[in-house]
């Protein structure tokens, strides 16, 4: 074999085996994310426990907020674009080729009837129901178009325009990690608060000397360090009461784990079904490659 063909050959052989190993990859992982969905309750904002949740309710409007789609300018919640140019690759070919693209980071609101629940959907696999796409010969639809004279020098441009949007009143299907904060929800722990106050007092331990240190020798001695217990049960009952009085604060953001982080329009069964059918198809390229992978390596064992 010559080293053209030796080249060419080495690389199919790390194409197929590529395409192997990320076949199975991408399938193993759908299938564990269709079982988190499947196997996680769905639970009330008022009684969901800490931690790794999924919620189901309609998604209302944040006082203030003003959402618009970028490409359309219809108000919203959320958005997701992308503007992709029809023009001639590397290769010669015209092909779509992305120019531009962003999604939000507007925070949403998430109502089940108990209560509602804040959500970042920074890191989230975002499934959106409304989905404009449509073309047409400005870089930015909302541009101005040229007219005249400066209109010879588009070139006939084509360009692709895509929106995704989240309005308010859609239902939303939401897994991810919920956390409430507010001591209202929360248990006192008066040792572990009084310990945090200490631990932040020591930060600045010349400010606590002056505070504490009576005798003005440089040290703590077992009185004053009473002293400092006390004030700092003292600090730690103070912090929590003024927390009690403010209302809970449910948030939902991406888990820290690999668990899924999933805002969809669609309900647990349509998001687990379109797992199950990518995984089916990370399988059927994992099978490919492989077999792809035995035969190249058989016909160059002949």
């Amino acid at each position: 074999m010559v080293d053209g063909e030796l080249g060419g050959y080495l690389l199919a052989l790390a194409f197929s085996g590529g395409a192997c190993v990320g076949g199975a990859w991408w399938s193993m992982r759908r299938l564990s994310q269709a079982r988190y969905l499947l196997d996680t309750p769905t639970s009330k904002i008022r009684s969901a426990a800490q931690g790794y949740v999924e919620l189901y309710g309609l998604l209302k409007e944040l006082p203030g907020a003003d959402v618009r789609g970028p490409l359309t300018g219809k108000p919203c919640l959320w958005w997701r674009f992308s503007i992709e140019e029809y023009r001639s690759g590397s290769d010669k070919k015209k092909s779509w080729h992305v120019v531009q693209s962003g999604t939000s980071d507007a925070w949403l609101s998430l109502s089940d009837g108990t209560g509602e629940c804040l959500i970042d959907p920074r890191g989230a696999e975002i499934r959106p129901a409304v989905r404009e796409v449509w073309e047409g010969s400005l870089r930015h639809p909302m541009g101005v178009a040229k007219t005249g004279f400066l209109a010879l020098f588009t070139g006939g441009k084509r360009y692709r325009y895509t929106e995704e949007r989240f309005h308010a009143e859609q239902p939303l299907y939401a897994i991810g990690d919920f956390r409430t904060s507010g001591a209202s929800q929360q248990g006192f722990d008066a040792v572990a608060a009084q310990g945090q106050v200490i631990r932040e007092w020591k930060q600045d331990y010349a400010g606590l000397l002056r505070r504490f240190d009576g005798d003005s020798n440089g040290q703590l001695d077992e009185r004053e360090w009473s002293r400092v217990q006390l004030a700092a049960q003292l600090e730690a009952e103070d912090r929590h009461r003024n927390t009690s009085s403010q209302p809970a604060r449910n948030q939902m953001s991406k888990p820290g784990e690999s668990r899924p982080f999933i805002l969809s329009n669609a309900g647990e069964d349509e998001v687990a079904r379109s797992f199950y059918w990518q995984a089916a198809g990370g399988a059927v390229l994992c099978l490919t490659g492989a077999l792809a992978t035995a035969w190249m390596l058989g016909v160059q064992q002949v």
